[in-house]
């Protein structure tokens, strides 16, 4: 087994085609295929499934690619680092929960280089997806968040992928909504207060459990609630039905407007306040590429900086 198989077959489950997959590579479809049935003549496994559809992974084959990807991502690694000849655009990824700072971060880090030589992508999406994404190394890295109500399950699966949590701030609960909206200019907001108005959050799939939740204090009982899938459709309906969300309180002017605003949530008696304790999580003992040691520090620097506009105010 060599290290271009191993790419090849990454590259196959990447476009699901043969074909597609061949023209990516620069080399010739029937090739592509002899290479891919010598390897899982060797492995003893069936990697993929032929159909006239394209491929699709086998069960066999999703555990092998999942050891495939780490082993190249590792190579790649280590050439970023030593150096490499040719042309091959090296990758970073990221994948997060609704987070405009995140992608405020990642913009800063992406104009570090030149995005002929690198081929970066960023997804917002389903906690999850965001822990299966850096499981299977599809991203490098991915941001989430843990509180007392869902550290015990999120820290059991995040071992079950052999994936490290790592802090980057601490929050309290803030109250997300639009300058027009009729509580605007109150200093602190109670949930009683929010009755009348919707509560948004960012719908998690078949799956859903409030342990998946983006929003901190999940499982309190909201009147009335609206899914949405992103970020934009929520500042849509903050603004068209006084909707609001329950956050960070860290949100990036430059990417949302000045139109949002964020006030500190004020608990009570039956709806106390929690702590959101938002962090990244990489695979164990992964060597960071340049790109994910420059977004984290970004990020980290982007952070302080709002921690001390926090303290001045």
């Amino acid at each position: 087994m060599t290290l271009q198989q191993l790419h090849y077959a990454i590259t196959i489950s990447e476009t699901g085609s043969l074909n597609k997959a061949a023209e990516l590579l620069y080399i010739a479809q029937p090739s592509l295929t002899n290479a891919l049935k010598e390897l899982e003549k060797e492995l003893g496994i069936v990697i993929f499934h032929r159909s006239g559809k394209g491929v699709s992974p086998t069960n066999d084959g999703v555990e092998f690619l999942l050891y495939a990807r780490q082993v190249y991502n590792q190579y790649e690694t280590l050439l970023e680092k030593y150096g490499r000849s040719g042309k091959l655009k090296k990758k970073f990824g990221v994948s997060t929960q609704h987070y405009s700072f995140v992608v405020q971060a990642f913009v800063e880090m992406v104009k570090c280089f030149n995005t002929a030589e690198y081929e970066f992508s960023i997804k917002e999406t389903r906690t999850l997806e965001v822990i299966e994404d850096v499981d299977t190394l599809r991203s490098e890295i991915g941001i989430l968040y843990l509180c007392d109500f869902n550290r015990k399950i999120m820290t059991k699966l995040l071992k079950t992928h052999n994936l490290e949590f790592h802090k980057l701030i601490e929050c309290n609960a803030y109250v997300y909504l639009w300058r027009g909206h009729p509580l605007a200019n109150r200093k602190s907001i109670q949930l009683s207060q929010l009755e009348n108005y919707p509560c948004l959050s960012f719908e998690q799939g078949d799956n859903s459990s409030f342990f998946f939740a983006e929003e901190i204090l999940s499982t309190n009982e909201y009147a009335r609630t609206i899914k949405a899938n992103d970020r934009a459709t929520v500042l849509n309906l903050m603004v068209g039905l006084n909707g609001y969300t329950l956050c960070s309180g860290i949100i990036s002017d430059e990417l949302n407007g000045s139109d949002f605003i964020t006030i500190p949530f004020e608990a009570d008696a039956d709806n106390p306040n929690s702590i959101m304790e938002i962090g990244y999580i990489v695979k164990k003992n992964m060597l960071l590429s340049e790109m994910g040691k420059l977004f984290l520090q970004v990020i980290k620097e982007d952070l302080k900086q709002y921690q001390g506009k926090k303290g001045a105010e």
